[in-house]
């Protein structure tokens, strides 16, 4: 894909109520990686919370706000997996009875990327290694490894800036979040984010990373008393690259 210098930011609602330093992360090394950053004011949410709960007109809603708002851009960047799967794979079937907005709804999927898949395969971003040397250890999303099949890039993104990964025992094991999940089985949840924060330690990296926010909000809901913190890909990278 041939792309301008310019990208939009779709932040996501967790990282806009909760941590909007990881937008701030996310534009400083969008920038650094050659690139003027929009923020398109009229975004909301993307409908996903809407769309797992069964509430489809509402999801679509959403998503028709969503679609108009980065119509006009030629990439579309999100520091989160799980959002980015749900503009590029659920959008489409929302529209399965509207084939205009179904084409709209394609065209902005085929423009959508998570951080560091853009970073890799359309920036072919090489930073300046840090001086600094930090281990850490690494948490593979469900929706980001298993439904984008992204897996490799936040590691060669942070392998790029100069960190070593210390991988930890079933990366890929879900944190317990699930959206939804962990309001209606809190229980369940938590026992597995707890399992998931002690193969953490037993690497004793002494950063957790994860490229999505909900995955940072449920495991830092956790980690009080363990000797690491949970950091998000967007933050250790711009922190790498200063």
């Amino acid at each position: 894909m041939n792309l301008s210098k310019r990208v939009a930011l779709l932040v996501t609602c967790t990282v806009d109520q909760m941590m909007p330093e990881v937008g701030v992360s996310t534009v400083k090394v969008l920038r650094r990686a050659g690139y003027e950053v929009d923020f398109p004011m009229e975004q909301t949410c993307c409908g996903q919370p809407f769309f797992n709960s069964g509430f489809r007109d509402e999801a679509r809603h959403m998503a028709k706000r969503t679609i108009a708002a980065f119509a006009k851009y030629d990439a579309v960047v999100l520091p989160s997996g799980s959002c980015t799967t749900m503009i590029r794979q659920e959008y489409i079937h929302l529209f399965e009875d509207d084939p205009e907005w179904q084409e709209h709804a394609r065209r902005l999927a085929a423009k959508t990327f998570e951080l560091s898949e853009f970073l890799i395969h359309q920036a072919q971003w090489e930073p300046t290694q840090s001086a600094q040397a930090r281990t850490v250890t690494y948490h593979d999303s469900c929706h980001m490894n298993r439904m984008l099949g992204v897996k490799q890039e936040p590691r060669q993104c942070l392998e790029a800036t100069g960190c070593t990964i210390d991988e930890m025992e079933d990366s890929e094991r879900c944190c317990g979040f699930g959206g939804l999940f962990c309001i209606r089985m809190p229980e369940v949840s938590n026992a597995m984010t707890n399992a998931k924060l002690d193969q953490a330690q037993e690497t004793q990296a002494p950063t957790l990373v994860t490229s999505d926010p909900g995955c940072l909000m449920q495991m830092r809901g956790l980690v009080d008393g363990k000797p690491f913190k949970v950091e998000h890909l967007a933050t250790v990278l711009e922190e790498m690259t200063r």
